[in-house]
């Protein structure tokens, strides 16, 4: 709780989320996809997910709604409503 007052108090929330998503992302995705993945940058409730494969990222297109649900559950909360991946 008192990490918790701190990261909420110094504003530090928004860089928090940005490691537990990059965390959740490399975990539930494995080393495959991460290692074709570029970047990932949560803006408001959107994850936006540069991919180097465009066959990797039409086939990631198909299962947008189960990532959101699987990084959400990952997270312990519900930080990411909407995936677009470039």
């Amino acid at each position: 709780d008192l990490m918790k007052d701190v990261i909420k108090e110094n504003k530090l929330t928004k860089g928090m989320h940005q490691l537990s998503v990059n965390e959740a992302w490399s975990k539930l995705m494995g080393t495959g996809v991460v290692s074709y993945t570029n970047s990932i940058e949560l803006q408001r409730k959107t994850l936006i997910v540069s991919l180097k494969s465009s066959v990797l990222r039409e086939e990631l297109s198909y299962g947008k709604e189960k990532i959101v649900k699987m990084m959400n559950e990952e997270l312990g909360e519900p930080l990411i409503s909407k995936i677009i991946f470039c």
